[in-house]
């Protein structure tokens, strides 16, 4: 395991019980989460992004506003819905983000998940085109993204414009050289696992996936990293993938840590409905004291496949608390796990 960072969806809600209970709370805490794990050595700093939702929604200023306050971690999502997205637009967003940061952007894109409202991305003006499916125009609209951010003009420059042009074609300005590389794709099932690796993304698989063989969890998620693995191969690409996963893990401290996590009951794997088609298996939640943690997640195989570990965390705990759970895997449970070996 050569990465370890954080996966935090950014929840808020008014509640008393709550420590996230307002929007900018949800923002500000995320930059100070960032920073502080940063201090700790952790590599990475992720967020996922839902619309119309209590939830961290536009990455793009929170991911600039982290790279502006930090210097050596990754930054990334876990994932954009592509569906609501701009290709174009994005392309601008994300290589400003990553030039504020230095080259530390990761950015995990996807199809998305059931969202909030029906069919959310109307409301954001966009619709398939006749025949496709919304998975289709989410990656119909990847693929647009990818070939943007080759960085190559294709826009014919007015004759007469406000300020010089460059000779030739032009492209969307500001351009990130390099932040093509750093796109990830979020599969669900083994085949588009497959499709990211032929288009060269990197490959994120979360805490669920299509139930594709009734097999354990982490067994289906290992296997659909060896099809990533393999089509890469196949696809001739010259750099080296990489692949992450997320898994809520708790090392259990002390009294806080065994009053919210230590009560069990979510051990074992569980089988939903993401929609009246998909059939989705979700992975187990860890929580123990360390050395039973580090007994536990080497039997999980898609976390000895994968080069990243993302730890979902429970934002609406607060800041110092998160830093205490980033921080006790990072001290007690990872070196085991061949941290950065």
């Amino acid at each position: 395991m050569k990465n370890i960072g954080f996966l935090s969806f950014g929840h808020w809600t008014p509640s008393p019980q709550s420590g996230t209970r307002s929007a900018a709370d949800a923002l500000l805490q995320s930059i100070d989460l960032a920073v502080a794990a940063e201090e700790l050595g952790a590599d990475g700093a992720y967020f996922r992004v839902h619309h119309f939702a209590r939830q961290l929604s536009s990455p793009f200023p929170l991911l600039a506003a982290i790279g502006a306050k930090t210097r050596k971690i990754e930054i990334g999502t876990g994932v954009i819905d592509m569906r609501y997205e701009n290709p174009l637009y994005m392309a601008e967003d994300a290589s400003a983000a990553d030039l504020i940061s230095g080259g530390r952007l990761q950015l995990g894109i996807s199809r998305g998940s059931p969202e909030q409202v029906i069919d959310g991305w109307r409301y954001f003006g966009y619709q398939p085109e006749e025949g496709e499916t919304e998975a289709d125009m989410a990656r119909r609209t990847t693929e647009k993204f990818l070939d943007v951010l080759r960085g190559e003009g294709f826009a014919k420059p007015n004759p007469q414009p406000m300020f010089p042009n460059p000779p030739g074609l032009l492209r969307p300005e500001p351009y990130s050289e390099g932040l093509r590389d750093r796109i990830w794709w979020g599969a669900g099932s083994n085949a588009t696992a497959v499709w990211a690796a032929k288009l060269g993304m990197n490959l994120q698989s979360s805490t669920l996936k299509d139930d594709e063989t009734g097999e354990p969890f982490h067994i289906q998620q290992a296997a659909q990293i060896r099809a990533y693995r393999a089509a890469w191969a196949e696809a001739g690409h010259t750099r080296a993938p990489r692949v992450s996963v997320s898994r809520s893990i708790f090392a259990l401290m002390d009294d806080r840590d065994r009053m919210y996590f230590g009560g069990g009951g979510n051990d074992g794997d569980k089988v939903g409905y993401l929609d009246e088609k998909t059939r989705a298996i979700f992975g187990r939640s860890y929580a123990a004291t360390p050395d039973r943690l580090i007994e536990q997640l080497k039997q999980d195989e898609a976390i000895a496949e994968a080069d990243t570990l993302l730890l979902t965390v429970p934002n609406q705990l607060g800041v110092d608390y998160n830093v205490h759970v980033i921080e006790s895997i990072l001290k007690h449970v990872a070196p085991a796990m061949g941290w950065r070996d």
